[in-house]
């Protein structure tokens, strides 16, 4: 009865005292996690293979399973797809191959198989390193001499530790040393500190991130600026903006010339056609009655009168001497005048008896002969 216990603990101590075999990879690669076993021959239709990731002493997840005579490979979600069995695992290779590794595949697998009562598994841990992202380079400071500036770099993922390296770049495309007034914060390795810029100080700078998976880089170009360009620069600007303003000045007050220039013209006509049109000519045969009263106040304006009248009956005796001249609006305008105005009086006959011109005030609108 006691002999039983004892070999079961023995035996008991051979399975448990397999070494762990410890696998690293880079993401995105593959590997093949080993499990060889004898027991494929026992028995064809019981052998049982089940590989398990262990997450944590409380949590596993089953990653692909050998049951029935059917495999199932579709029991994790985040590693479906990429996980097979790699050989004839009948036979006894049952090892595992994972595709496109990732981050979330680390941890210890447990490979189990079972055939007619008996056990073998292996034991394997994964870890799965992350190169670095491609860093972020950028400056913080001042751009002029005698200034200080920042140079700054960081990866915003990769496995830790990431280290950091600045180094210059010469025109040949070669790594060089730092100016010797550079400082590397220790704290922060991917932080250095070019002190009292000069214009030896302008070029190209790399960082590179590193860490066990591989590395990355960025670059940021440096260019040092004298003071006298800056203030150049900015009367450059001033002057720019100072002549585009006179500029657009300049067009609004010819844009806003042109158009009361417009308003003025159109407004011309509007003026001519409300003015009152000119006073005619009538003439009054003489009264002895008002003769005497009215020439006191005819004596100044009679010359005047006189001369204008001789106007009109110039003009009215050339239109009418020459109708052949005349526009057909103007001839039609002129006929219905003539209907309209009183008979005309023979000057020379008026002056002969004696009869006086006389120019009435713009009121009456009408001249008279007295």
């Amino acid at each position: 009865m006691s002999a039983l216990p004892i070999l079961f603990l023995a035996s008991c101590s051979v399975w448990l005292s397999k070494a762990q075999t410890e696998f690293k990879r880079v993401a995105e690669e593959n590997v093949t996690l080993p499990c060889h076993h004898r027991l494929g021959l026992l028995e064809q239709g019981s052998l049982d293979i089940e590989w398990l990731l262990h997450i944590s002493e409380t949590v596993q997840k089953a990653v692909i399973t050998y049951s029935g005579g059917r495999v199932y490979d579709d029991l994790n979600e985040e590693q479906k797809g990429r996980v097979s069995f790699t050989s004839n695992f009948l036979a006894g290779d049952a090892s595992l191959q994972i595709i496109s590794l990732q981050s979330s595949d680390a941890g210890k697998y447990i490979c189990k198989v079972k055939n007619a009562g008996q056990y073998e598994w292996a034991r394997i841990t994964l870890k799965v390193v992350e190169k670095p992202s491609k860093p972020k380079c950028w400056l913080e400071g001042e751009l002029l001499e005698g200034k200080e500036l920042s140079l700054q770099c960081r990866s915003a993922s990769g496995t830790a530790p990431i280290s950091y390296r600045w180094q210059r770049i010469n025109e040949e495309d070669r790594a060089e040393h730092l100016p010797p007034t550079s400082r590397v914060n220790i704290s922060n390795p991917g932080q250095v500190l070019l002190k009292n810029l000069t214009q030896m100080s302008t070029g190209l700078y790399q960082c590179i991130a590193t860490n066990e998976a591989g590395q990355e880089t960025c670059v940021v170009q440096v260019t040092v600026q004298h003071a006298q360009n800056i203030g150049m620069i900015a009367g450059a600007v001033c002057g720019v903006v100072v002549g585009l303003s006179l500029l657009l000045l300049i067009v609004r007050l010819t844009i806003r010339r042109k158009e009361k220039k417009r308003y003025e013209e159109e407004e011309a006509p509007n003026e001519i056609r409300e003015d009152a049109e000119a006073p005619k000519a009538h003439l009054v045969k003489p009264s002895s009655s008002s003769s005497g009263s009215r020439s006191s106040r005819s004596g100044s304006s009679s010359t005047r009168s006189t001369a204008n009248s001789a106007s009109r009956s110039q003009r009215t005796l050339s239109t009418e001497a020459t109708p052949h001249l005349t526009p057909p609006q103007y001839s039609q305008r002129e006929a219905e005048g003539k209907e309209t105005e009183p008979k005309k009086v023979d000057y020379t006959n008026l002056m002969k008896m004696g009869a006086t011109l006389v120019m009435v005030p713009a009121q009456s609108r009408a001249f008279q002969t007295v």
